[in-house]
């Protein structure tokens, strides 16, 4: 059983003054395998601007217009689309319960643009050890510990499971693409249909010719565009760096991604629909993969793109909806995907293992057949976490307004 705590003020999460400079109080943390900031969203600032001026700062990003190659050595940004993510969390009560809330905000490294439109199943997954080391929640038994997280970009809410050891210590496992074993932390995506068009097939169709290709066009947990890899000459077994040094196959997936986004009534956050240029410029929606049939143990080989980046392994809420598209008759999925049962009309949770380049991810749905209809109740996957550091960063370029802002809360 677990108890929780809000304290809404801990002298952690405060920033400080040190030798003229102000400090704020993070901790940089691995999810899966995203890396990123984890802040007590109480601790950031309300007004947008201020609020993303803070974030750049601490990653390392362009404060306006674009910077190729920006290697975000001023800040603890990666470079890459899956180390650029900056989680605000905080505690809500719901139904008797306390629950964390997390927002989550994608950067890039080559520009200012910041989007917050999804969710990262990955990075999801370092909130419960965020909430036990900070102390906004507080697990008092050994054994399992489960608490729910509403995430606001996209109203998913997903059940975090982990289990403390005899000695105090999380049990540990270890997942495709990090070496060693670390915390282990069980996510089961609650509802995670329509997460941002509303619909399991947002186009009304489970395959759509688009620029002469066929793709499926999904939204369990992201929406994603999944295209057979073979009419782009692949076989979803390649390297990722192979794949994205082939410019003409980049230049291609980026157009069928661009028009099944408008396909789909993809959105920005003002609720307007995107244009094919918006689109191709997005860094994180739709998400994009190319299949194939399997080649080892797993029922689906898979590459997948953030997506202007292919990815090193698999994100999991993409994992998540490849999974889900694997079981609906006519997707392209479901056509490259070997060794699953038919879906019945009594609900059971199906596992599905997509081969990538990490190895395989293990995912479960939890559905049944109602008439023509996929229902998924949820879906699950299991990922390790880590801290990769708690503290303070100086915050040597503040703006006059930031500095005010933050001066305040002293």
């Amino acid at each position: 059983m677990m108890t929780t705590s809000l304290l809404p003020a801990l002298p952690d999460f405060l920033p400080r003054l040190r030798c003229g400079v102000i400090e704020f109080s993070v901790h940089h943390m691995r999810g899966g395998t995203s890396t990123g900031l984890v802040l007590h969203a109480a601790s950031v600032p309300t007004d947008l601007a201020l609020r993303e001026e803070l974030l750049r700062h601490l990653m390392g990003a362009p404060m306006s217009g674009q910077l190729p190659g920006n290697r975000q050595i001023t800040g603890l940004g990666r470079g890459a689309p899956t180390s650029n993510k900056v989680f605000l969390v905080e505690v809500e009560q719901h139904a008797g319960q306390a629950r964390l809330v997390s927002t989550l905000a994608q950067l890039a490294g080559g520009h200012a643009g910041i989007d917050w439109s999804v969710n990262c199943g990955n990075m999801s997954s370092a909130l419960q050890l965020w909430g036990l080391d900070s102390g906004v929640i507080e697990a008092l038994a050994i054994g399992p510990h489960a608490i729910d997280i509403r995430n606001t970009n996209t109203g998913v809410i997903t059940t975090s499971r982990m289990a403390r050891e005899p000695d105090g210590s999380f049990a540990a496992t270890g997942i495709p693409g990090v070496p060693g074993s670390f915390p282990r932390v069980d996510l089961f995506l609650q509802q995670p249909v329509g997460a941002k068009t509303g619909k399991l097939l947002p186009t009304g169709k489970a395959q759509d010719k688009v620029l002469g290709y066929d793709v499926s066009c999904v939204d369990v947990a992201v929406p994603m565009v999944i295209a057979l890899a073979s009419q782009f000459g692949k076989t979803a077994r390649e390297a990722i760096a192979e794949l994205e040094a082939d410019a003409a196959f980049m230049h291609a997936i980026r157009q069928v991604w661009s028009a099944a986004g408008q396909l789909m009534g993809l959105r920005r956050g003002d609720g307007q629909p995107m244009s094919l240029d918006e689109l191709g410029r997005s860094e994180t929606i739709p998400k994009f993969c190319i299949v194939g049939p399997a080649s080892g143990e797993g029922n689906i080989a898979v590459r997948y793109f953030t997506p202007q980046a292919g990815h090193a392994s698999l994100a999991v809420s993409g994992g998540c909806c490849l999974a889900a598209a694997c079981l609906i008759p006519g997707t392209v999925a479901h056509a490259m995907a070997r060794g699953l049962p038919a879906v019945g009309a009594n609900e059971a949770e199906i596992a599905v293992g997509i081969e990538n380049p990490a190895g395989i991810l293990g995912t479960g749905i939890v559905a049944r057949q109602d008439g023509d209809t996929l229902a998924i109740r949820s879906a699950a996957y299991r990922r390790s976490t880590q801290i990769l550091l708690r503290g303070h960063v100086p915050l040597y370029q503040a703006s006059p307004p930031l500095k005010a802002w933050l001066l305040k809360q002293l």
